[in-house]
């Protein structure tokens, strides 16, 4: 283990927030003498008739942000879910991915193709063609997902609610939570602070 400082980054393939953080947050590790450390957390979002009127007018107001944030950024597409997800299978690819060491290419493409409405991310074969695309073994992460994987999720999870993870982007420094694209400045003027920028 290095013996920088580390910045824990909860995040998960379906929200438009920790989208728009992935670069940024990128960032942090080429800008600070940090290490980033990326652990998968399951949004479990209600369905349309689970959560109320306001509930429902949050949601869309999050996804006309989200692509005004995106836009600022010379636009990239922001469209909104088809349905609601359970994007176990993605998060999946995202620990074999970090073991093949393609974990960054392999997010920014789930992210993309998610929310251009090309992929399934509670679709284990989707998830397995584009590991294949990366040149990893669809094979090798099938197994990896029924066995390992499966249990190292299920850590990440316990770890997330642990650290009281409600939402992602969530971004721990010190004890400290980030949460949301939008405060990744205040973890900026911290990392400042502790005299830990390059």
């Amino acid at each position: 283990m290095s013996d920088k400082a580390i910045i824990k980054i909860y995040f998960d393939y379906k929200s438009p927030f920790a989208y728009l953080a992935f670069e940024p947050s990128l960032e942090l590790g080429e800008k600070f003498d940090v290490e980033l450390r990326w652990i998968p957390y399951l949004l479990r979002i209600r369905g349309k008739g689970e959560r109320s009127v306001y509930s429902e007018w949050k949601v869309r107001y999050s996804y006309r942000d989200a692509r005004r944030l995106a836009n600022r950024r010379g636009g990239f597409p922001i469209r909104g879910p088809r349905k609601v997800y359970d994007s176990t299978p993605a998060l999946l690819g995202s620990l074999f991915a970090m073991r093949q060491g393609c974990f960054v290419e392999y997010s920014r493409q789930a992210y993309r193709r998610f929310f251009d409405h090309r992929l399934e991310v509670d679709q284990i074969d989707e998830i397995s063609r584009l590991l294949e695309e990366l040149g990893q073994s669809g094979d090798a992460f099938g197994r990896f997902a029924d066995a390992e994987g499966a249990e190292l999720l299920e850590r990440s999870f316990e770890e997330g609610e642990a650290d009281e993870v409600f939402g992602v982007p969530m971004l721990i420094f010190r004890g400290e939570q980030f949460w949301g694209a939008d405060r990744l400045w205040l973890l900026r003027e911290r990392l400042q602070e502790c005299q830990l920028a390059r």
